[in-house]
């Protein structure tokens, strides 16, 4: 499961989650992992959460915006934890692992809104995670998201980015290319994701 947020500053305790997106993987009938379905929500910031200013102009949201849409975070966690609720159920997986481009920024994050709005199954593992920079790093020899894209053959818009569907979804691309390029050249299939009881694409 790939995610990535978007928040108002550094400190999952004290600034807003502002955006989520979640990514969905699934094994092609030819072994190959590739993104599935992408589901995702503007969040409105939980009461007394601090904005850092160079935190919005570096995302470029505007947390009140009347055409955000946004969902209080409890209910934004709920949508988004339902189907990843569900691929764990049919792999046959206890908790889902988090993906992300930095990943234990985004998991503390995700831990802390759930812990804030008391949601009682949170379907990741509360420590572990795969990290697109390590892999990125060594499958290309970048770490910033936007290069790691590029080295891989993936198309970026830099207008696009840092919102958390186009990270979210570029993460994945990531992910899946790395994954796929191992499956190729070493030999472990890609489907072995699916057959660990403590994971879950």
């Amino acid at each position: 499961m790939v995610i990535d947020v978007e928040t108002a500053g550094f400190n999952a305790q004290t600034d807003a989650l502002l955006e989520v997106a979640a990514v969905l993987l699934k094994v092609s009938p030819d072994g190959m992992l590739e993104p599935d379905q992408t589901i995702a929500h503007h969040i409105v910031p939980f009461e007394g959460a601090n904005l850092e200013a160079a935190a919005l102009a570096f995302n470029g949201i505007d947390p009140y915006h009347p055409f955000r849409m946004a969902l209080p975070e409890k209910e934004a966690l709920q949508s988004i934890f339902k189907p990843i609720r569900n691929a764990i159920k049919e792999q046959c997986c206890t908790r889902a692992i988090l993906v992300g481009h930095n990943a234990t920024f985004d998991l503390s994050f995700i831990n802390a809104a759930v812990a804030r709005t008391k949601i009682k199954r949170n379907p990741f593992h509360p420590f572990s995670t795969l990290d697109t920079v390590s892999l990125s790093a060594l499958a290309y020899g970048q770490t910033v998201l936007a290069r790691a894209a590029v080295a891989s053959g993936i198309k970026w818009d830099g207008e696009a980015a840092h919102s958390a569907i186009y990270d979210a979804e570029r993460t994945a691309e990531l992910f899946c290319g790395i994954v796929n390029q191992w499956d190729t050249n070493i030999g472990t299939p890609a489907a072995m994701l699916s057959d660990n009881t403590d994971a879950t694409d």
